[in-house]
């Protein structure tokens, strides 16, 4: 029998394999070798062989696409192995997140403040980048850092019956990018102090600089190093009962969104006092209880304690950090919050121990510089010591 391609192909062989290409041209050079040197002589017979070759590249297209075929069995059993294994694991290898958190951020002042001393002030003479130069080398070894944004930026003057009013130019935002701030909470107290729409400025000008904002019931999600991490923001001040329904629906809402993670930062409590009230426990405890992975809170311009419930950290208290609502504050001690999250290849979490970095709200020991700053030494001990003291007896 003579081989054509078509014969060739309904005995079930592809022509479009290197392999089943070279058997065809084989079988034509030792079957028809006879023939072809009787009819053609030895080089008619080359040229033949030539040509045959030639039509045949050109019948089966381009050499390097890729072809599935039914003589590799094993390749595909091992990609839909691979397809199923990509289904059970979340990640191809654990990784590790790093997640910085500080305490209120208001820039700006009330304009009633004396300027002199404000910190606007400061930002005319030194610009955006000087207010956490201290601390922004803390902040870029982070995979995440976020902060408490305390009042507004806006042109806006329909200012609101508060006894204070924050508000800043929509170029303060650099502060937060220049100094390593990814993501800001929004609800507090003073994020309407010029009504909705200095609170509406203030998102757009956080966002057109790059600044992540959540808070009441806007969440969000973000992804770092492949990790979806869901960040809920909680005014709790007022209306304690309608807080836990709103705890339980943004969790639920940022799982949903696929979250790997989920932070509940809370603005809360009473200013100046240094224990959690009843409320802050039970609205921590109901966070993790409906899927938090973490709880930081805010609101009381000092530092309270952290404890742990079901594994999971609870920092009530983080006071406050770059604050232009004082220039002179009674008490200048602050810290960053800092956790790192390793989520294996299932997707499971483990968390490491908090690593609390005490500072100051100013590098100035005696005035309100606006300049937070890492501590060392005594100082270092002293504001750590406080912490622990704060933090024993939570449960």
């Amino acid at each position: 029998m003579v081989h054509s391609r078509k014969s060739f192909k309904k005995e079930g062989y592809n022509m479009n394999t290197p392999k089943n290409r070279k058997l065809f041209l084989e079988l034509c050079k030792t079957k028809k070798k006879k023939q072809m040197l009787l009819i053609f002589g030895p080089t008619g017979a080359a040229i033949l062989i030539l040509l045959v070759f030639l039509l045949l590249r050109a019948f089966s297209g381009n050499g390097d696409a890729k072809t599935v075929s039914n003589d590799q069995p094993e390749t595909l059993e091992a990609e839909s192995a691979g397809i199923q294994e990509s289904e059970t694991q979340r990640f191809q290898e654990p990784v590790s997140v790093t997640v910085s958190m500080a305490g209120d951020c208001t820039l700006g002042k009330d304009e009633a403040f004396n300027y002199s001393t404000s910190l606007n002030a400061y930002y005319d003479m030194y610009g955006p980048a000087y207010f956490f130069q201290n601390v922004k080398s803390v902040f870029d070894a982070d995979d995440l850092t976020i902060v408490n944004f305390e009042g507004t930026l806006t042109d806006s003057t329909a200012r609101n019956g508060e006894t204070f009013a924050f508000k800043a130019p929509a170029e303060y935002a650099e502060i937060l990018t220049d100094g390593g701030v990814e993501a800001v909470n929004v609800a507090n107290n003073h994020s309407h102090d010029y009504g909705d729409q200095g609170f509406a400025d203030t998102k757009e000008n956080l966002k057109k600089a790059g600044i992540t904002t959540f808070g009441y019931n806007e969440t969000a999600l973000m992804e770092v190093k492949g990790v979806k991490i869901g960040l809920v923001g909680i005014y709790e001040l007022h209306d304690h009962l309608e807080r836990e329904h709103q705890v339980r629906v943004n969790i639920q809402k940022v799982r949903a969104e696929g979250a790997d993670l989920v932070f509940v930062v809370f603005h809360w409590g009473n200013e100046k006092d240094t224990v959690p009230d009843a409320n802050q426990v039970t609205l921590a405890k109901l966070a993790i209880d409906n899927g938090a992975d973490l709880v930081v809170g805010h609101h009381a311009h000092v530092l309270q304690g952290v404890t742990t419930y079901k594994g999971k950290t609870i920092a009530y208290g983080l006071g406050n950090f770059c604050f232009g609502g004082n220039s002179a504050p009674s008490d200048m001690d602050t810290m960053i919050f800092q956790q790192t999250f390793t989520l294996d290849t299932d997707g499971s979490v483990t968390s490491e121990e908090p690593n609390l970095i005490p500072c100051r709200i100013s590098s100035d020991y005696y005035i309100n510089n606006y300049q937070p700053t890492p501590a060392t030494g005594d100082e270092a001990d002293r504001i750590l010591q406080k912490i622990r003291e704060r933090s024993e007896g939570l449960g």
